[in-house]
């Protein structure tokens, strides 16, 4: 085997730097992904930058790029909280949130990529044990679920947005009460419920006495003013109609007129 020319190493060489520096200085960013990036010998954290997007990008070898999720995250967090009468209540919350994309390198030059727990997580809490701690038990348990969602969602928002957060949404998945306390509750909404069932009873029965009473009332009036209306020459009159009808029918043999009391007619011989 011929030896290798001596310009060859040098030539080798360069490209096996090449190749490094190349592979220490490629990055790619993935889809929902961020970029924030660490100069060395510059001023440190990028922040007066956009911050990397998706995709592949060159940056020098000496320098590092921190990865950050941007798209929206979820959280459960499950927190013990007192009502307003100083009652243990366990509270279930799920916070929708993600990181402020155009200040992405402040939130990693203050916070750092542990964001969530040194600023989300005691912010969430601090929020849900302010809120939950105007409400009684009764309260949590039944008609101020959307309002305690709705109040600790924006409490919260106020504390993490200038900490470069964007807070979307924080659902109250469960709210959980000691078992004594929800038992004697339901047994209370259960009375009240009954209570309520009786009540609406008796205002049907009595709208329903009322109807009676009312149609009652108009019968006798209609009956009152018929009578009065009804002369002895409506009734000749009525009584001589209804004479034609029954002297039309096959059935009518003998027809004697104004031999019936009254002068009305009279029918004989109708099988």
């Amino acid at each position: 085997m011929e030896k290798l020319p001596k310009v060859a190493f040098p030539i080798i060489i360069g490209a096996i730097i090449l190749i490094v520096l190349l592979t220490k200085s490629a990055v790619t960013i993935g889809s929902g992904q961020a970029g924030v990036l660490f100069r060395t010998f510059g001023e440190g954290v990028v922040i007066d930058e956009p911050a990397l997007g998706e995709g592949f990008h060159i940056v020098a070898p000496w320098n590092k790029v921190f990865i950050y999720e941007v798209r929206q995250q979820e959280m459960l967090e499950k927190m013990n909280v007192l009502s307003s009468n100083g009652l243990d209540i366990k509270l279930e919350a799920s916070i929708w949130f993600q990181p402020n994309f155009v200040d992405l390198g402040k939130l990693h030059q203050e916070k750092s990529e542990m964001y969530v727990e040194r600023v989300l997580l005691p912010a969430i809490r601090s929020a849900a044990r302010s809120v939950v701690g105007r409400y009684t038990p009764e309260q949590l348990y039944s008609s101020k679920r959307d309002a305690i969602q709705q109040e600790i969602f924006e409490e919260t928002k106020k504390i993490v947005e200038p900490q470069y957060i964007q807070l979307n949404e924080v659902l109250v998945r469960d709210v959980t009460l000691p078992s004594t306390i929800k038992d004697a509750i339901e047994r209370k909404l259960k009375q009240e419920q009954e209570s309520l069932e009786y009540e609406f009873r008796l205002v049907t029965a009595s709208k329903e006495a009322e109807k009676v009473i009312i149609e009652a009332e108009g019968k006798a009036e209609s009956n009152r003013i018929l009578s009065a209306s009804l002369t002895d020459k409506i009734l000749q009159d009525k009584g001589i109609d209804a004479t034609m009808k029954l002297a039309e029918s096959p059935n009518s043999k003998v027809i004697v007129i104004g031999s019936g009391d009254s002068g009305l007619p009279i029918i004989l011989g109708n099988q």
